[in-house]
């Protein structure tokens, strides 16, 4: 008799697969491109002055779901500069409960390019373009003609497939960066954008290759942004335009759109390294490498302006109209030797300038944040990255840092923020209130800079604690009690080795002490295999969907895919014949 074997239809396979799989990719994907949301990602907020309790990712997430006539939305006004002139935004009925400066910092995007794929430098198989040569010329041995065989076997389609992971890589690295701003920028909403330094993977690139990352990173990592005005980027002076007002009432995206480029080893070099023509292509493409903003807060209506210093009313007072100075620095070749001394001296007298044109230190309503690449001095132990310095062997010049010099380092910390570790110095030695955000380290590091006025000896030097140590110690806030100090954050670097971090920094005035106030927190994606993952995952199930739904179309118009798949549309095999007298009984039909 003929009996027919039941084999696994693969349609059925495929529905049972989809089923698992379809749910899974879903909810990953939802994840993946709601990580800020899943995260309780969101800037930090102002102290509130009632008893009142707020979330920093409640007001956040108000600001999504709030109707537009609730949420303060007015017409925005974008603050242009024209003939040095800026007009304010118009305010809306309510202020907002965010802080009037946000922002959002990430470090190292690195872009890596053709230097990274070896085909791109070694050629397509050359061995086996060699092979072909000799064989033209006629010279080839079978030693050569061996040679070239094991070549082409082991090292040309080694570097074939691994140009090819390579090239696939960096189209999904580049995405991935993207994901990033474009995931947190939407949901956090900042005011401000800054990348601290080395945009791009390699300072030795040639023109065309660094043309190519610069495109990459405007066109597709940072998509929809763009480069800080040139006609903004300006040098410091006593007479000086705003770059801007920061809103009250959360009102104007003007400068959320642009991005604040810092210049990195990466993009520029080292001391050893920088050149006139590195630093001018990094400025046609990224802006320019020394520069600063400044952003007014307007005063709240009802505020008695005549309570603020005027030099011709009011000397006695020591406040001045909120301001915020944002201090672009290309730090590199702060330390010696360097290579180039005229763009050394360019560095130190911006510098110079930024120190006479600020301030006194006495007042008050000012605030610095200095946006810079390499990290001030630290002992080992402290952060990651320790003290290291490497000098090219050919002409000394700096080849190579982790940290500023202890020197450098002073030259922020009483040059231009203008402590002291002498109470008797202008201002008690505490100098002007701000920050310091850098990156180089792509780890990451938080610290308080301190020098205690009332120790003796040797304690008179600056030192340094990790923040959340300073803070646990109550060392942060003592400036009345002699020890001056300020925050430096080093910010994690956004590859993906590195968890894909961005961090989120607010500033706000506090109008009671007349005081800028700021905090950090940060807002990791996680590291690039989970972008990969999820995407293969949604590629897999959608070709899958649409094979199952093609084969469904097929079975209704009578095309058994099934059948097709296993050969026949029934498929059967012979059974042997029964032999014994058990099988013969078995193999009778039962009665009734």
């Amino acid at each position: 008799m003929t009996r027919f074997c039941s084999f696994p239809k693969p349609t059925a396979i495929l529905r049972h697969v989809l089923r698992v799989l379809i749910p899974v990719s879903f909810a990953l994907t939802i994840y993946l491109y709601l990580y800020p949301v899943f995260g309780t990602c969101a800037f930090p907020l102002p102290p509130s002055s009632s008893s009142e309790t707020r979330s920093p990712f409640l007001e956040t997430a108000k600001s999504h779901w709030v109707p537009a006539f609730l949420a303060n939305t007015t017409a925005t006004a974008t603050a242009t500069a024209i003939n040095s002139s800026i007009e304010e935004p118009p305010a809306p009925a309510l202020p907002s409960k965010k802080a009037p400066f946000r922002l959002l910092t990430l470090g190292d995007p690195q872009l890596e390019g053709s230097t990274s794929i070896p085909i791109e430098y070694l050629g397509v198989f050359p061995h086996a373009k060699s092979l072909v040569r000799n064989f033209k010329l006629s010279r080839l041995g079978i030693k050569q003609a061996l040679h070239d065989v094991v070549d082409i076997l082991l090292e040309d389609t080694f570097n074939f497939f691994e140009s090819v992971r390579k090239i696939i890589d960096l189209f999904g690295n580049d995405f991935y960066l993207a994901h990033i701003y474009r995931s947190v920028h939407w949901w956090t909403r900042p005011t401000h954008v800054t990348v601290l330094g080395d945009l791009v993977g390699s300072q030795w690139l040639n023109e065309a290759e660094f043309t190519k990352r610069a495109n990459r990173y405007w066109n597709r990592v940072f998509r929809g942004a763009e480069k800080v005005p040139n006609s903004l980027q300006a040098y410091p002076a006593e007479e000086y335009d705003l770059s801007g007002y920061l809103s009250r009432f959360d009102n104007d995206t003007t400068w959320a759109r642009r991005i604040i480029n810092v210049a990195g080893n990466h993009d520029i070099g080292y001391a050893g390294d920088i050149t006139t023509n590195l630093t001018a292509r990094f400025e046609k493409a990224f802006g320019k490498i020394n520069y600063e903003l400044r952003f007014e807060l307007p005063l709240p209506e009802g505020f008695d302006s005549k309570t603020l210093y005027d030099p011709d009313t009011n000397t006695e007072s020591t406040r001045l109209i909120p301001e915020l100075r944002l201090v672009v620095l290309n730090d590199m070749n702060l330390d010696t030797p360097a290579l180039s001394t005229q763009l050394q001296d360019d560095t130190y007298t911006f510098i110079n300038n930024v120190i006479n044109t600020a301030a006194a230190v006495e007042f008050e309503g000012h605030y610095t944040v200095i946006l810079t690449h390499i990290p001030l001095y630290k002992p080992t132990g402290v952060c990651v990255d320790q003290p290291f310095f490497e000098f090219h062997s050919h002409d000394g010049t700096l080849k190579e840092q982790n940290q500023l010099s202890v020197a450098a380092s002073k030259g922020f910390l009483e040059g231009i923020l203008g402590m002291s570790a002498s109470p008797s110095a202008p201002g008690g030695g505490k100098g002007r209130r701000g920050i310091i955000l850098n990156g180089h380290d792509h780890a990451g590091c938080d610290t308080y800079h301190y020098v205690n006025q009332t120790a003796e000896g040797g304690e008179l030097e600056w030192q340094v604690k990790r923040w959340r140590q300073a803070v646990r110690e109550k060392t942060v806030g003592k400036e009345a009690e002699g020890v001056p100090g300020v925050r430096e954050i080093t910010v994690r670097s956004m590859m993906g080795d590195f968890g894909g971090n961005a961090g989120l920094l607010s500033i706000w005035f506090d109008e009671e002490s007349w005081q800028w106030k700021a905090d950090y927190d940060t807002c990791p994606l996680g590291t690039q295999h989970l972008w990969w993952l999820v995407h293969i995952l949604d590629l897999i199930a959608v070709v899958g969907l649409v094979v199952y739904l093609a084969c469904g179309a097929f079975k209704v118009v009578g095309l058994d895919v099934d059948g097709l798949f296993w050969g026949s549309s029934k498929v059967s095999a012979k059974m042997p014949a029964p032999t014994t007298q058990t099988e013969k009984a078995r193999a009778q039909p039962k009665a009734g």
